[in-house]
């Protein structure tokens, strides 16, 4: 079981530390697809544990099934605010894999999830900072925990894939919040200089054109990479929309 404790420093530490996530989507002909935002803290981790010699912590490796999760806990979730209740069910079609070894300086998320239509798992990133500051221990109460500050979300991302297009944009859905919120990261400049935010997007064509630079493509040109800065990405989300069309 991970402590509640130990559980909130990793995750605001994840905040203000050199970090780097990926977002890999793969989109099959039909529409459907898999999408896995994966954080990896290994280096995070092995700060922590050079900064705390007496750790002993055992190590992680579990899964969480949302859909079952929340059906486990609907009699706890049914007290909650609409609100709360509204955050968790979006959670339902996403599971998170985590992996934490203090003696192997290791320590990934991974939030996954399958879909008939892209647009069916939009704000996974959202999800992911929900996910991970819920505090839940495995097989546990979903707790009201904010460590990552998911509970105050300003953007929103959608994503569109029809015939040849694929379109990711973002929002920004409250501007006070918004605001108030990259505010709160210039105290974290000098950790978060460095992180990334990695696009891998897999398409069932070839790619034709997108509307970014610096985009690399695979042999068979069906997979794109696209790595932004990720403070830069947090201040001006709304600067981070992809645009591509696949060869007929």
């Amino acid at each position: 079981m991970i402590k509640r404790k130990i559980w909130a420093v990793i995750m605001v530490v994840a905040l203000v530390w050199s970090c780097n996530f990926v977002e890999e989507i793969h989109l099959n002909e039909d529409g459907s697809g898999k999408i896995n935002i994966h954080f990896d803290g290994s280096e995070m981790m092995a700060m922590m544990g050079a900064m705390d010699s007496t750790n002993q912590e055992k190590a992680i490796d579990s899964t969480i099934v949302f859909k079952q999760l929340l059906e486990e806990k609907k009699d706890s979730i049914a007290q909650l605010s609409p609100q709360e209740q509204a955050k968790l069910k979006k959670l339902e079609p996403f599971s998170l894999h985590m992996v934490m070894n203090p003696e192997e300086n290791a320590l990934r998320f991974d939030l996954f999830s399958e879909f008939k239509k892209v647009n069916e798992v939009n704000d996974a990133f959202n999800a992911f900072q929900d996910a991970s500051a819920m505090n839940p221990p495995p097989g546990g109460n979903p707790q009201k925990s904010p460590p990552m500050g998911a509970n105050n979300q300003t953007t929103k991302v959608e994503y569109n894939f029809s015939g040849n297009r694929f379109k990711r944009t973002i929002t920004i859905i409250d501007e006070e919040l918004f605001k108030k919120a990259t505010d709160s990261l210039q105290s974290a400049e000098m950790f978060l200089s460095g992180s990334t935010y990695t696009f891998k997007y897999h398409f069932p064509k070839k790619v034709k054109s997108t509307n970014v630079e610096g985009a690399t493509f695979s042999l068979d040109g069906k997979t794109m990479t696209y790595e932004v800065d990720f403070l830069q990405m947090m201040k001006d989300p709304e600067s981070v929309i992809l645009e591509v069309e696949l060869e007929d």
